[in-house]
């Protein structure tokens, strides 16, 4: 799979989690690891930083359910509309959490 076509995959990934849910980045990154050969949160959260503004990047958080760094207001926002539920200033992922 060369860069581009993981790039794709992760943004049709990211457009297939359901609203009221999310994915971490490493979700994300181990969902994907088989057909990729490729595994790493953090490539996922840069592919999301370059690439994400056209899937509802607001859905996919850190392990711990932290929001997009910079994004955090916007997100919660959006997420709240959506019915995620948070702990404090964090999404439940326990509750929340989505696989494929």
């Amino acid at each position: 799979m060369t860069p581009q076509e993981y790039v794709e995959e992760v943004l049709s990934l990211v457009e297939r989690i359901p609203e009221g849910r999310v994915m971490s980045y490493g979700a994300i990154a181990d969902a994907l690891a088989d057909v990729s050969g490729r595994n790493s949160a953090r490539q996922i959260g840069t592919i999301m930083a370059r690439h994400g503004g056209g899937v509802p990047w607001h859905r996919v958080v850190n392990s711990s359910g932290r929001m997009p760094p910079g994004h955090e207001q916007e997100a919660r926002q959006r997420l709240l509309s959506e019915g995620v539920p948070l702990k404090g200033e964090k999404v439940d992922i326990a509750r929340a959490g989505w696989q494929p």
